[in-house]
């Protein structure tokens, strides 16, 4: 390890500006980037250190740089973090926009600042995805400006209903005129489904929406929405109920993306759920 790292740890004078920098992690120091269910509606994820040294380590600045990155991302709060001895602290990073210019698959690397009694040191370390979320968010995303550039999708509104009955989700398409691309369908989520009866039900609801170069006209399409799943946990501990999978092709190339509901209408959502399976407020 670097003797800059090495006066970190073991807690020596401030050091001098620049901070010194070494490539590679304190023997004992791991890292990896994961990305969990509660990340993603946020686009964020987290770097996660494990400490099986025997000293305290204070975590300040951190960052992780990646090709697929518009720009690094770093911290979700500007702060220190103490990860003890033996321990695991979870760091949050914002995910940056995605630049659609290089290929899914790539490498990152994280930047890390260890302080300790005014000392500092920075140190850049390889990182791995081991859930490989990065390859298909990637992927997705770059999918989802491209369908952009065609048209802006959106979910629109959305009207509860009396129990038995579906609520009315509205998604629209409205073209730019400047590109193509196929809305084919829309897939159920974990909490929710389409159909006029809860036993009348498809995993893909059918749109089949063609926009062309120089098309104007906004298409509105109404899904009928039925709860999948009435336990109450289902909506206490709702993630992703409201992000929805849109099956699209652009060029002949099938692919899927996701389009999420506004905070406003998930809360309108998971309220109907509650009302229409029964164990509301209520």
């Amino acid at each position: 390890m670097a003797a800059a790292t090495a006066l970190v740890l073991a807690g020596c004078a401030p050091t001098a500006d620049p901070i010194p920098e070494s490539t590679g992690l304190p023997d004992g120091v791991t890292v990896q980037l994961v990305q969990l269910r509660s990340d993603v509606a946020a686009r964020q994820a987290q770097v996660q250190i494990q400490n099986d040294t025997g000293d305290d380590l204070t975590i300040g600045a951190l960052s992780v740089a990646d090709p697929r990155f518009a720009e690094p991302a770093g911290r979700v709060l500007d702060r220190e973090s103490l990860v003890r001895a033996g321990g695991t602290v979870d760091i949050r990073i914002q995910l940056p926009a995605m630049d659609c210019d290089v290929p899914d698959e790539a490498d990152s690397t994280v930047l890390i600042t260890f302080a300790d009694a005014g000392a500092e040191a920075q140190v850049e370390a390889p990182i791995d995805d081991p859930l490989d979320f990065l390859a298909p968010l990637h992927d997705r995303e770059c999918r989802a400006a491209a369908v952009a550039d065609a048209a802006a999708v959106s979910l629109a509104s959305f009207t509860p209903s009396p129990p038995g009955e579906p609520a009315d989700l509205v998604l629209e398409i409205a073209p730019t005129g400047d590109g193509a691309v196929e809305i084919v369908g829309i897939q159920t989520t974990n909490l929710l489904t389409f159909g006029m009866t809860p036993g009348d039900t498809a995993d893909t609801f059918p749109i089949d929406v063609s926009v062309a170069g120089g098309d104007t006209e906004t298409a509105t399409v109404h899904l009928p929405l039925v709860p999948l799943r009435c336990d109450p946990h289902a909506v206490q501990e709702d993630k992703r109920g409201t992000i929805f999978t849109l099956e699209v092709a652009l060029d002949g190339e099938p692919g899927e993306i996701e389009l999420a509901a506004s905070e406003d209408m998930r809360g309108s959502i998971l309220t109907w759920v509650s009302d229409w399976c029964g164990f509301g407020a209520g």
